[in-house]
């Protein structure tokens, strides 16, 4: 079955590769296709902390391990990513050098020292020795001097010094500094900036007086982020504190890759390589500055520029809810389903304050992953302590990247009050779970709600997720026993109605995958239609080859990862597989099994990938509402049809982008946006 499945890692390069599409594309505007193009990179720096790092490690601990899909060593597929890496690169390399042309007929120029004026030359030298020279610190590195700490996606400018190979020295200067901007204007010159990297780079000699600079360069270290935090747990700490310690040794782990902005000679690259201990294929060096994130900037110079960037869109309130009264009673009478970002989340915050403030309402409970900065979640929990009511919460402070963000949240909510928990040991709880619970004339009553995205109100209008909203006894009833698990330190083995992840999630899937299979024997017709983030997860992809070999029809959009292959003849004949990368993140997960008054919908906060059924705990509920069931159709039927940002996967694992040719262009998100603001203008 080797022919229909492909490695994680090349497969998520190509999803790479689909943003990086983005940024080429001349339909797209162009102050957007700056945005791909730094998603790109922060993309690919992410790859090598996490999944190039994760490989190191485990090519040291067994070298001879292989994957269970392509059964390839990690040291094969650090070489097969590494050459991938490489290509891809030198297409972002031609895409920035084009993004700057196009730039610079909006009047905005991005330069060196090559061409500007002596005028200008002297002012920035002026600017130099009066601004930066006094921020700037300086290493030689020679027999009395040890290699100095290169912090993690640091810029750094790296100077040899000295004529007499056997002599020379590396002189090191540190470009990042808070207290000076990275684009600097260049006077007499509207529009035109230099980065100041380059600017530092240019006056090294003034830094390192007495020594001949021989040859010089810009880089920049990428250091592994892949930490196991349970295995270095400190039982000396509290957990909080022990988080806080392994986000400090996250930022000293070994580097994994060293960028290069000029080519400089190879026995000063050897000798970097050596104080790093990096081997020399980890080295890259490119025509694009290192860190292109200053394209944010270049953004804002051209706001006043519309047709330059997408046309303007703000999320909709959902007709379904009248603002005028309690949205937990209108909750009690009807299901309701948010679709996020064409619809906003207030209707789910001010859920949260009126519950705050509800003398019905005793007690709150809710799982959180990712918070915004200014989080409305938190000051509702607040709120809510405050005013007297129990409020459990779950933080997760293992959600990498956001641990010290979710430290200090935890911290905050502890202080007013709330009964903090930090969930279950080696099990990270990434589920989107909030339960709340009101004593009324009738008994008790529970307000649950699921969704398939973070409680974070600033990608709630960048991704694509969906949050349902439901007053039905059985669900709330299974999640008052997966608070109570959690609030244990343990995980849920059995469930009514939710499918809830370590214990009760892959083998129930399995059971309706089954279920289709069987339809398909009897006679009948089996479909399978899925949305998700990514698909690695080998049991559920050998039982999907199974089905589709049984003759289930299985259409699937996955957005990143994808380690099963469409269409490959004798295993996989029965499955689509399209991918649709646009304006907003395609993050929601939807599960529909079967057509018709028996299928079964669900949505869910889990990929199908190992770590999310087996090793966390995630929630997966039915859509029980006939209404929010024909919505979710809907969605889905939408997205299938897109002929402008959908690519379909071929046999090889290759992506061909869909194009209307004769037909009508379709933008599934840009259809969905126009849904919801028809969906209000009819309600009005």
């Amino acid at each position: 079955m080797l022919h229909c499945l492909e490695n994680r890692e090349l497969s998520w390069l190509r999803f790479n590769e689909r943003v990086l599409e983005e940024a080429e594309d001349e339909r797209v505007p162009l102050c957007e296709r700056l945005s791909f193009l730094s998603i790109f990179q922060s993309n690919l720096d992410e790859f090598f902390m996490v999944r190039i790092g994760s490989l190191h490690d485990q090519m040291l601990l067994d070298k001879e391990s292989r994957e269970n899909k392509t059964h390839m060593t990690p040291s094969e597929q650090i070489d097969a990513c590494l050459a991938r890496i490489r290509e891809l690169c030198h297409r972002r390399d031609n895409t920035y050098a084009a993004l700057m042309e196009r730039l610079h007929e909006q009047g905005i120029s991005i330069v060196n020292f090559r061409e500007i004026s002596q005028e200008s030359s002297a002012y920035l030298k002026e600017m130099f020795v009066r601004e930066f020279l006094p921020l700037l610190s300086t290493y030689v590195v020679g027999r009395k001097m040890n290699f100095p700490f290169l912090k993690n996606k640091g810029i750094y400018a790296v100077a040899v010094l000295g004529n007499k190979p056997e002599k020379q020295k590396i002189g090191i200067v540190p470009c990042d500094n808070a207290e000076f901007p990275r684009l600097i204007a260049i006077p007499e010159r509207t529009g035109c900036f230099m980065l100041a990297e380059e600017l530092i780079l240019h006056f090294l000699p003034e830094l390192f007086p007495g020594y001949k600079v021989a040859s010089k360069t810009l880089a920049r270290i990428t250091r592994s982020a892949d930490i196991d935090a349970d295995a270095v747990y400190d039982e000396d700490l509290n957990y909080r504190d022990h988080m806080a310690e392994v986000v400090k040794l996250r930022q000293k782990l070994c580097p994994v890759r060293l960028e290069l902005s000029r080519q400089i000679d190879p026995g000063i690259i050897a000798r970097l390589c050596n104080e790093l201990k990096l081997s020399m294929d980890r080295v890259y060096e490119y025509d694009t500055p290192l860190d292109v994130s200053f394209l944010f900037g270049i953004q804002d110079t051209l706001r006043s520029h519309a047709e330059l960037f997408y046309a303007p869109r703000h999320p909709q309130k959902t007709p379904d809810l009248d603002i005028g009264r309690p949205i937990l009673d209108q909750i009690a009478e009807k299901d309701v389903l948010l679709h996020y970002p064409y619809q906003s989340i207030r209707p789910f915050l001010n859920m949260l304050t009126q519950a705050a403030h509800d003398p019905q309402v005793t007690s709150i409970r809710m799982t959180l992953y990712r918070l915004a900065r200014d989080s409305k979640v938190v000051e509702a929990l607040v709120e809510a302590a405050e005013n007297g009511k129990q409020v459990d919460v779950l933080v997760e402070l293992k959600a990498r990247f956001d641990e010290e963000n979710n430290i200090e949240w935890s911290r905050r909510l502890e202080r007013a009050g709330c009964h903090v928990i930090y969930g279950v040991e080696r099990l990270k709880v990434h589920s989107k779970l909030c339960l709340i619970t009101r004593q009324t004339e009738q008994g008790t009553q529970y307000i649950t709600q699921i969704g398939t995205g973070n409680y974070n109100e600033k990608t709630a209008r960048l991704y694509t997720d969906i949050s349902y909203m439901t007053a039905r006894e059985e669900i709330g009833r299974d999640a008052v026993a997966v608070f109570e698990a959690l609030l244990e330190g343990e995980t849920v083995d059995h469930m009514q109605t939710l499918l809830v992840a370590p214990h009760c999630l892959q083998n129930k899937l399995i059971d309706m995958i089954d279920g289709e299979i069987a339809k398909v024997k009897a006679g009948r017709r089996g479909l399978i239609r899925l949305k998700m983030n990514s698909l690695t997860d080998k049991t559920l992809i050998d039982k999907l080859v199974e089905a589709s070999q049984a003759g289930v029809q299985i259409d699937m959009i996955v957005r990143g990862i994808c380690c099963l292959r469409a269409g490959v003849v004798g295993e996989t004949d029965n499955i689509r597989i399209i991918s649709v990368v646009g304006r907003f993140l395609e993050h929601s997960r939807i599960y529909i099994f079967g057509e018709g008054a028996e299928a079964r919908y669900y949505i869910s906060s889990a990929d199908w990938m190992t770590r999310n059924t087996l090793r966390r705990v995630e929630i997966a509920t039915p859509i029980l509402d006939d209404g929010c069931r024909e919505r979710l159709d809907r969605i889905f039927d939408v997205i299938w049809r897109d002929n402008v940002q959908a690519r379909e996967q071929q046999p090889d694992g290759n992506y061909l982008r869909r194009y209307p040719g004769e037909n009508v262009p379709l933008s599934s998100q840009n259809w969905l946006y126009d849904e919801a603001y028809r969906m209000m203008m009819e309600a009005q």
